[in-house]
């Protein structure tokens, strides 16, 4: 079959169309039929990296401790330490506590340490006076004759009732006493900061103490006097009738 030029070129465009149509087919369906990649993520972390995070979980933090005298010192080395609970029993069992250079028995603020490897860590270890009872008391007025002895029992110069911790910690200061010479002196005694002041009457043997008699009496007795000076006469018989 022949084909003149027209038909030609109608046959040509027919073709073409479809071999543009056809192509754009092919072409959606290779968009919409993608292939499935698998995709595999490694995460590195340096020996550095852990290492830093490791030291910051086991940092050695200390605390200052404060115990009252005469008491005695933890040798729990978890009671010295800050968030204990984030270091690792293996950090724990390499620490070494040394307070060696804490007295007890004295008031004062001591330095304690605590090694790790080779690395030390200082912290303070306060002793406190003890707290004692929150008392007053009244003093004495005392009266001895001189030559007599003055007491060193502080119980003696104080009315109320005291406790031996009381006792134990009052100071009694008797250096103002003479007690060889008539006098009046004044004692102290100290207790907790506070100073309590007392009378010590010291007197000759066979001193007498002389008193003023009141107005009342001493112008009876001066009326008597002049009675005794002065009689008066008795006065005489009247006669009988």
């Amino acid at each position: 079959m022949k084909f003149n030029n027209r038909e030609k070129l109608i046959l040509s465009a027919v073709i073409g169309g479809w071999g543009l149509f056809l192509i754009g087919s092919g072409l959606a369906m290779n968009s919409n039929m993608k292939p499935i990649i698998n995709t595999k993520y490694n995460l590195k972390v340096s020996d550095k990296q852990i290492s830093k995070a490791q030291a910051k979980s086991n940092e050695i933090k200390l605390r200052d401790i404060t115990i009252e005298i005469n008491n005695p010192i933890s040798v729990d080395i978890k009671d010295y330490l800050i968030g204990v609970e984030n270091l690792n029993p293996e950090t724990l069992k390499a620490l070494k506590l040394d307070t060696s250079r804490v007295n007890i028995n004295q008031a004062g603020t001591y330095e304690y340490s605590i090694t790790y490897k080779k690395k030390k860590y200082i912290a303070n270890v306060i002793i406190k006076e003890k707290e004692l009872p929150n008392v007053t008391f009244t003093l004495k007025t005392i009266t001895l004759t001189a030559g007599d002895s003055l007491s060193t029992n502080p119980r003696s110069y104080i009315n109320e009732n005291i406790s031996d911790e009381v006792l134990n910690n009052i100071i009694l200061d008797l250096s103002q006493v003479n007690n060889q010479t008539q006098g009046n002196y004044d004692y102290y005694i100290t207790y907790n900061g506070t100073k309590y002041q007392g009378k010590i009457e010291i007197r000759y043997p066979g001193a007498t103490v002389i008193t003023r008699p009141s107005n009342d009496q001493s112008k009876n007795e001066e009326d008597k006097n002049e009675e005794e000076q002065n009689p008066q006469p008795s006065p005489s018989p009247t006669p009988s009738q």
